[in-house]
């Protein structure tokens, strides 16, 4: 990383920043030229380990690449502000990102249950105890992506509040 001073390095800060983003850009490998998917995501820590969670059809690019090749890279970031710096006659963007690399396993039975119920739909208010369909999930497709290497950068506010 070129901007040192930008690293954070605490594993809590970083997912502190996780659980502020809702949208992780997966990087998956397609010959010559990479391909970026959006998705929603929920994710678990358990003894430093970060494993993040998506869900979608079972079928599609997406869907083929992973099965193809089991290793993607993601990328998480929540833009703060445009900050012209007028002493220095200079501008900025103010973020907070994460970044890195994951190896991918589609879910199975309880499994991925389990994944839908405690992990995806409980990461929001909102769909904490809504009673969805059921029978979707037999045509869901669940992958789990376990973190295997991760780093996170910010460029604060002025004053520091959100290093």
């Amino acid at each position: 990383m070129r901007r040192k001073d930008r690293e954070v390095t605490d594993f809590n800060r970083i997912i502190e920043i996780i659980d502020e983003c809702n949208i992780l850009r997966i990087g998956l490998a397609d010959g010559d030229f990479p391909y970026i998917v959006p998705v929603n995501f929920a994710y678990t820590v358990n003894d430093n380990e970060i494993c993040f969670y998506i869900h979608g059809a079972m079928a599609g690019r997406k869907y083929e690449m992973l099965k193809k090749n089991p290793n993607c890279s993601f990328e998480m970031d929540l833009p703060l502000k445009m900050d012209c710096l007028v002493k220095d006659k200079d501008v900025t963007m103010r973020y907070k990102s994460v970044m890195g690399k994951c190896k991918v396993e589609y879910l199975e039975g309880d499994e991925k249950q389990s994944a839908i119920d405690d992990v995806i739909m409980a990461r929001y208010d909102e769909t904490r105890n809504f009673d969805y369909d059921r029978e979707t999930v037999k045509r869901t497709a669940v992958a789990k992506l376990t973190v295997i290497e991760i780093s996170a950068k910010v460029n604060p506010l002025s004053g520091g509040a959100d290093a």
